[in-house]
């Protein structure tokens, strides 16, 4: 199975950034989608962005489009989460997966989580 670590996450101001990073081990890192999700406290987890095998196409919650960039370094095994102009709603803990297929927005659709690193941002 795919192993999944993420990093990066803590406290930011309204309007400041932070990167994400998810390291990723035990398969073949480049035959996978990725994804971010995030889940605040008391509510469900939430699709972020997703990124296809090869970085070509990535895809954005409406919340986070403009604001956040996904990507990955598959000579890493690696995917980032660029995160700028963050709101207080951006609290939450986030987490990368690794899709099987090419990449969804769908939670179902992923095979493999990490263990998530919390994200909190003051107003």
């Amino acid at each position: 199975q795919v192993q999944l670590v993420e990093s990066g996450g803590g406290m930011a101001q309204a309007g400041g950034s932070l990167r994400l990073s998810c390291a990723a081990s035990g398969r073949i890192f480049s035959s996978y989608g990725m994804g971010w999700f995030r889940q605040a406290p008391g509510k469900e987890r939430d699709f972020v962005a997703a990124i296809s095998l090869s970085g070509g196409l990535t895809y954005y919650a409406n919340s986070v489009k403009g604001r956040f960039t996904i990507s990955r370094d598959n000579a890493k095994n690696t995917v980032y989460l660029q995160m700028n102009s963050l709101k207080p709603e951006d609290t939450a803990v986030y987490y990368c997966a690794a899709d099987r297929g090419g990449g969804s927005r769908n939670r179902d659709d992923y095979d493999y989580w990490g263990q998530g690193t919390q994200v909190t941002v003051s107003s």
